[in-house]
C-alpha cells in the first residue's frame, strides 16, 4: 500500500519502477493498482506448461491467467470489433493496446496482466475485460476466478458421502446415475450405471475418474457416438473447476498425468477452453440393445461440497424399454 508521501501515478503515465505499474483507466476515473514483488516467467510458445508439484498456487494462477487471456484475445479478429483488418500483424487476433483501448485500461498495465504479473484488479475492471474479449458465462467466471475476485462464497468439500445419496442413486434405476466432484471423480454409481454405460465396480478405486478413463485408461469400454465432443467438453469443464484449486497436489498430479499420458488431452487442454457442466443429450452405442438416447439431469449436492449426482434419463419410449431391459427392472 503506497505511503501518504507516494506521488499518485495519473493514467498512461509510465511505471516508476520496476515495482509499479500504470493504474487503470477506467470511466469513473483510476483505478488504483497496488505494486508486485516479482515477475513470474510465461511460456510465449504454442507449447503447454505443465503444472509443477511445489511451485505457489497464487504463481500457477497468475501463469494461467496471463494464458487465458491471450487465447481469448487471439480469437477476436480485429474487424469484429470496429478495427482495420489490414497491417501486418505477428500474432493472430487482437493486439494488446486494442484490447487495453477497447476495455479503458492502461496500455502497461494490460500488458503486465498478460504476462502474469502480480497486480491487483477490481472487479469493474474485470467486467470490462470480459466484454471486450466477448467472454460467455462460464469465460467470465473462470476470468474471477483466476484473478481472485470473488464471485461469492465456495463450499467446503467433504470426504465422503452420507448412505442416503447411494440409496438415492439406487432408486433412480433403471436410469445410469452417478455422483461427481468437481475433478471428475467417480465417488458413487447405481447398478443401472454399470450396465447400460461402464462396469465401474470392476475399476480399480484408484482409477475411477472420468477424465482418465475417457483418455488413458483401457477399462473405459462404452461407446458414446458423440465421444469426441463429449472429452472436449470435459476438458473444459476440468480447466474451470481447476481455477479453484491451482496448487493443490491432488489436481497437479491428475492433471500432469493426463498431459503425460494422452496426447489428446494435451491437444484439448492447449486451447484453454472452459465450461459448466453439460445437459447435452448423449447417444450410447449399447452392444446388447442398440442405440440408446439418453440426457444428463445434473443436482448439486451443496450441503456435501462441490459434488454434483447426475441421472441419465431416457429420451424417449424406445430407449425407456431399452434401459429396463438392460438393468432387468
Amino acid at each position: 500500500m503506497p505511503s501518504a508521501t507516494d506521488k499518485t501515478a495519473r493514467p498512461g503515465d509510465p511505471a516508476q519502477s520496476g515495482n509499479e505499474v500504470d493504474p487503470v483507466r477506467t470511466g469513473n476515473g483510476v483505478e488504483p493498482v497496488g505494486s508486485g514483488n516479482g515477475v513470474d516467467s510465461v511460456r510465449t510458445g504454442s507449447g503447454v506448461e505443465p503444472l509443477r508439484t511445489g511451485s505457489s498456487g497464487k504463481g500457477e494462477r497468475r501463469r494461467e491467467l496471463a494464458a487465458f487471456l491471450r487465447s481469448r484475445r487471439e480469437r477476436i479478429r480485429p474487424d469484429e470489433v470496429g478495427f482495420a483488418p489490414g497491417g501486418r500483424r505477428r500474432t493472430p487476433g487482437l493486439r494488446r493496446e486494442e484490447v487495453a483501448q477497447l476495455a479503458g485500461v492502461g496500455v502497461t498495465w494490460y500488458t503486465w496482466l498478460e504476462q502474469g504479473r502480480d497486480i491487483n484488479v477490481s472487479a469493474q475492471v474485470l467486467e470490462a475485460i470480459s466484454r471486450t474479449l466477448r467472454l460467455d458465462r462460464s469465460e467470465r467466471n473462470h476470468l474471477y476466478t483466476l484473478a481472485g475476485v470473488s464471485l461469492g462464497p465456495a463450499p467446503a468439500e467433504c470426504t465422503a458421502l452420507p448412505q442416503s445419496v447411494q440409496r438415492m442413486l439406487d432408486k433412480v434405476s433403471p436410469y445410469p446415475a452417478l455422483v461427481l466432484n468437481t475433478r471428475y471423480d467417480v465417488l458413487a454409481f447405481n447398478d443401472a450405471y454399470c450396465k447400460v454405460v461402464l462396469d465401474m465396480a470392476a475399476v480399480p478405486v484408484e482409477e475411477r475418474n472420468l477424465l482418465w478413463l475417457n483418455f488413458v485408461s483401457p477399462e473405459w469400454r462404452c461407446s458414446f457416438l458423440d465421444a469426441e465432443s463429449m472429452k472436449l467438453h470435459m476438458v473444459a469443464a476440468y480447466r474451470a473447476a481447476l481455477a479453484d484449486h491451482l496448487g493443490e497436489p491432488e489436481w497437479q498430479d491428475l492433471t500432469g498425468r493426463l498431459l503425460a499420458n494422452s496426447a489428446e488431452f494435451a491437444q484439448l487442454w492447449e486451447r484453454y477452453d472452459v465450461a459448466g457442466p453439460s445437459n447435452k443429450v448423449k447417444l450410447l452405442d449399447n452392444e446388447r440393445v442398440g442405440l440408446l438416447r439418453i440426457e444428463p439431469a445434473n443436482f448439486w449436492l451443496t450441503q456435501l461440497g462441490q459434488f454434483r449426482a447426475t441421472v441419465y434419463t431416457a429420451v424417449d419410449e424406445a430407449t425407456e424399454e431399452k434401459l429396463r431391459q438392460l438393468v432387468g427392472a
